[in-house]
């Protein structure tokens, strides 16, 4: 007979699938009309984004003790200068935060260690405000700008699920254990195939205007080699402060920061492969 115990654990696993489902059908039209509409509309989902995502890593980082009013003005600060100006004004909100982290923490009367402090803030603002800065970026390129950033965005989701499904169908090896204990080897293969073939079925329409089929699977690639690397940043970094999630805001996938890890590093990667093969 079955025990309480396994009743228990499948009735998590249904629940788990139930808010992944609800979250992505409620999220992907969402993002994708957003995308579509571009301009401040997907800024301010960005902004939106960014500032949840922003919180959650503040909360993991809590032994820090970072400071989030600088992280906060800075992130708008790199979106705001990104959306009117391009990528030289949205660094400048890089440097907004590390000087008003300084400054509050100068005038602070919290203890512990400064160099950390004004060190996590910045990283958190760059990372997570650089990374969606670079979908904006890569929304306004000339003609082709919307279906780059869905070929990003499906590339990273088509990664993320074949990785995995086929972790959970064939994962044997250890992709790195000391980091995430659950990523195998068998699972960043499937999800490489999946980055790869969606981003050439996205982009595969506009290969006599925009990337041809050897750019189109180039980008792919990037994105299955940056997409992990960015979700194990993340693992890193929660592994380091002794945190399983980022957040339980949505449901089974986590918090907004767990799910958006891998695209944070594959949208600035993207943006300059983009670049590279279109300049």
């Amino acid at each position: 007979m079955p025990t309480a115990g396994a009743g228990s654990a499948v009735g998590d696993r249904v629940t788990n699938l139930v808010s992944r489902l609800l979250v992505a059908a409620i999220g992907l039209p969402l993002v994708l009309g957003a995308v579509w509409v571009g301009g401040w509309w997907l800024f301010a989902l960005a902004a939106a984004a960014g500032l949840i995502a922003l919180h959650e890593y503040f909360a993991v980082t809590r032994p820090l003790r970072p400071l989030p009013i600088a992280g906060y003005a800075g992130l708008l600060c790199i979106l705001f200068g990104i959306q009117l100006s391009g990528l030289v004004w949205g660094v400048s909100g890089v440097l907004v935060t590390l000087g008003l982290a300084f400054l509050l923490k100068g005038v602070a009367e919290t203890r512990g260690s400064a160099t950390a402090a004004v060190g996590a803030t910045v990283l958190g603002a760059a990372w997570i405000g650089l990374g969606l800065g670079f979908l904006l970026l890569i929304r306004e390129i000339p003609e082709f700008g919307r279906v780059a950033v869905y070929a990003v965005l499906i590339a990273v989701f088509a990664s993320d699920t074949a990785a995995y499904v086929a972790g959970r169908l064939l994962g044997r090896h250890k992709l790195a254990p000391t980091i995430s204990p659950g990523k195998t080897w068998e699972g960043f293969v499937g999800g490489s195939l999946g980055a790869v073939f969606a981003a050439f079925v996205v982009l595969y329409e506009d290969r006599d205007e925009f990337l041809t089929i050897g750019q189109s699977l180039v980008l792919g690639l990037v994105i299955a080699l940056v997409g992990p690397a960015g979700d194990l940043f993340e693992s890193l970094v929660k592994r380091d402060m002794g945190v399983k999630d980022a957040g339980r805001l949505l449901g089974g996938h986590g918090g907004v920061l767990d799910r958006i890890d891998s695209l944070l590093f594959a949208s600035a990667a993207s943006f300059y492969v983009i670049l590279a093969f279109t300049t």
